[in-house]
């Protein structure tokens, strides 16, 4: 095979663990070919197992003391909420698409997170959404679609997502039909897509419900979708198709205001009116961890005060939390780093949100990803983990991998399209692929 004629479609499946194969490899996509699949059964993901980190690791194959992503939002401290991370040059490393482009290739992205207005692209629709109202056309434009995508992929399938931005299985249909439309018009040589229903339907319901198990099924059609544009765009001999995952979920019970409990130890300062006059420490919550910042990080004593109040909070063992790391620690034991001083970890049950007012313990509600009734953002050893199943004409059928790392998914998929990431944390699974003659 030409180089040049090689393809790669990588469908990351937000959540998906290895318990749900064994649903998925009995619905008519996956087990049309299942035959024909290598398998890593679990992939070990980053700390924190959150959306945009892992999704930056999966298209760098570094971690996030090397990226810079460590969470969905930007750290804007002293607010509940924060805009979204959504742009490429937000990312401090080379990605897996611009290293196809030097070599020549194609490329597109449908809704893989962080690549807005990535030069490496040439066919890109972002995860984005109407940011002031603007129409669907106009967000996508401003987030990087070329008119090319704005009039071939997003007019024909605006009609998916009008008034279901952000809403599941709504913006999933048209994601997927985007990457079908891409498929057919542009063929190009790598594609990477990200659907999220499966991750929603864990935060409203839990880790393994009815609805979750129709997530499944919704998936299905979409991969079966994606397989038929492929055979009709007379690409499909030439495709290696990776459907993996970002990072499990756990179930939780509550959602802990962990600022609130910073003000009332002194470390932020909040008017009668409940407005924050001033604040030493602030907390961004990941779900269920957060990094706590410092407004004045140069100040050792404010950085001496902060930690002593975070492990008092733990050694209590009331809070949820179960481990406090510094920035150092966190850098070293599980290659986190930024301009955080701490990271609080959960107990298993707990989340975290960015509320500086009592009441301390929140019920839980799906208004936010953070606080349904499952969630993500701990460590990656802990729960189901992600999974990876691979087939196409480079795959080694009924090759399985017992366990590899979130970091060895974009050599791998390099790998596949004929080209070698330089300098990243992780490997190529080799393990995977036939011998080529």
């Amino acid at each position: 095979m030409n180089k040049k004629d090689r393809h790669v479609i990588v469908v990351s499946v937000d959540a998906m663990v290895f318990e749900d194969v064994e649903t998925l490899s009995h619905l008519y996509a996956l087990e049309s070919v299942w035959d024909q699949t290598a398998r890593v059964d679990r992939v070990r993901s980053i700390y924190p197992t959150i959306t945009y980190p892992c999704h930056s690791t999966m298209m760098t194959g570094v971690y996030p003391d090397r990226h810079g992503i460590v969470n969905n939002e930007q750290p804007l401290l002293g607010v509940t909420g924060g805009p979204w991370q959504h742009m490429r040059e937000m990312v401090h490393a080379k990605n897996i698409f611009d290293y196809a482009k030097e070599q020549g290739f194609t490329t597109a992205a449908v809704f893989w997170p962080v690549t807005g207005k990535d030069k490496s692209i040439d066919y890109l629709v972002d995860e984005y959404w109407p940011q002031n109202g603007e129409s669907t056309e106009q967000c996508f434009r401003d987030s990087g679609s070329s008119e090319e995508v704005i009039e071939k992929i997003v007019k024909p399938n605006a009609k998916l997502i009008e008034g279901h931005h952000r809403k599941h299985p709504w913006c999933d249909a048209f994601i997927m039909q985007c990457a079908c439309d891409m498929i057919r018009e542009f063929k190009p040589n790598l594609l990477m897509i990200h659907p999220a229903n499966v991750d929603a339907y864990r935060h409203e319901t839990g880790l393994f419900t009815t609805k979750v198990t129709s997530a499944l099924h919704e998936t299905n059609l979409w991969l079966w979708q994606l397989i038929n544009a492929a055979k009709d765009a007379g690409i499909y001999e030439n495709t290696d198709f990776f459907i993996v995952s970002d990072h499990g979920q756990l179930n939780i019970r509550r959602a802990v205001a962990l600022n609130a409990l910073l003000a009332e130890n002194g470390l932020i300062d909040v008017d009668e009116n409940g407005q924050i006059r001033d604040f030493t420490a602030f907390a961004k919550s990941g779900g269920l961890s957060a990094c706590v910042y410092l407004k004045h990080p140069e100040n050792e004593e404010d950085r001496k005060r902060t930690g002593e109040v975070l492990k008092k909070l733990a050694e209590s063992e009331v809070y949820g939390i179960s481990e406090v790391f510094t920035e150092e620690e966190a850098r070293t034991k599980h290659r986190l780093g930024g301009d955080f001083a701490f990271v609080v970890e959960t107990d298993g049950y707990t989340t975290f949100s960015n509320e500086w007012q009592r009441p301390l313990i929140r019920s839980l509600d799906n208004h936010n990803y953070r606080f349904g009734r499952a969630t993500h953002g701990h460590l990656p050893e802990k729960g189901p983990q992600p999974t990876l199943i691979s087939f196409g004409p480079h795959m080694q059928p009924g090759a399985v991998i017992p366990d590899a790392r979130l970091v060895d998914e974009a050599p791998t998929f390099a790998h596949a399209l004929g080209i070698e990431m330089q300098d990243t944390d992780g490997h190529c699974l080799t393990e995977l692929f036939r011998e080529e003659k």
